[in-house]
């Protein structure tokens, strides 16, 4: 059975991370989290990401953030199924 993750909250998200909702940068968090790297984005060829502030990115590939975080793509999209 599969189950969906809720939504974090914007005071979880400030508590586990340090960073406000739009503005969670992939390292530097208050708490390590675990984390996954959904492997659709290894088809791109530079990803935006948020730098600790929602008005603040900035550039990467794929891979370097992989490096940086240390995280392992996993596939983690949730995929539409068409029933026979």
């Amino acid at each position: 059975m599969k189950r969906r993750l809720p939504r974090a909250d914007a005071k979880f998200v400030r508590e586990k991370t340090g960073y406000a909702i739009g503005g969670v940068c992939p390292i530097g968090h208050a708490v390590p989290p675990v984390m996954l790297i959904d492997e659709d984005l290894l088809a791109l060829d530079s990803l935006w990401v948020a730098a600790g502030h929602p008005h603040a990115v900035f550039n990467l590939s794929p891979q370097e953030l992989i490096e940086l975080t240390g995280a392992p793509a996993a596939d983690v999209a949730l995929r539409e199924t068409t029933a026979p």
